[in-house]
């Protein structure tokens, strides 16, 4: 069945026009870029917040190295074959395949754009609505130019949700608390990372009349 779901997204991708075809070949890894993007705005957002909003920034792209570590691990344990060298009747990939040795499932693509959508999503919430979006194409773009079946990219979207999701809400609250103490470092560097926090507003001068319409008390 999923042999058969691979070759109709590969036909269907070799219908479409040849623009088309190289804007998913160019997006597969240029999600990955924007990602890298985001995490850095983010993070910069978050040195004017909490040191939990600043935490949870910071662990967001940790997270998603760890899902990545964690789908190279699997790859080297499950050892499947690319489709484009497996499948029968399928048409040739719109990219190179890869080489016998870089196997397939699960993908990475997949399991660093979950992680990192989930990532995003929990640091600055607003934009969920593009993260998680992304990675969806990102991961069906992978079927789409023909080196992954679609199983391996649905389990590596979930496998990097999952983890990321995981692993920012339970180190969120040490990691906010190592940030509370960089906002308090001597060094400018460690400082300069954490952000001020949230500004304090300073009082300003104490009103004319309060000043000088104070009540007496009589005696």
């Amino acid at each position: 069945m999923d042999d058969e779901l691979y070759r109709d997204i590969t036909d269907f991708a070799h219908d479409t026009p040849a623009w088309f075809q190289h804007l998913a070949e160019v997006w597969t890894e240029l999600g990955l870029l924007l990602f890298g993007v985001l995490f850095i705005v983010a993070w910069w957002r978050a040195r004017r917040g909490t040191a939990r909003a600043l935490a949870i920034a910071v662990l967001a792209p940790l997270a998603t190295a760890v899902a990545y570590v964690c789908s190279e691990l699997a790859k080297s344990a499950i050892d499947e074959e690319r489709p484009c060298r497996a499948v029968s009747g399928a048409l040739t990939s719109l990219v190179e395949c890869p080489p016998h040795g870089d196997w397939s499932f699960p993908s990475n693509h997949s399991t660093i754009a979950g992680a990192a959508a989930v990532g995003l999503a929990l640091a600055w919430p607003r934009i969920a609505a593009l993260t998680l979006p992304m990675a969806v194409l990102m991961a069906f773009s992978r079927v789409f130019v023909g080196v992954h079946y679609p199983h391996d990219v649905l389990v590596g979207l979930l496998l990097g949700a999952a983890l990321a999701f995981v692993l920012v809400r339970l180190a969120t609250r040490p990691v906010a608390r190592v940030g509370e103490a960089m906002r308090g470092s001597s060094t400018g560097m460690v400082r300069w990372f954490a952000g001020p926090g949230i500004p304090h507003p300073h009082p300003g001068p104490e009103p004319y009349a309060a000043r000088h319409h104070r009540p007496t008390h009589r005696r």
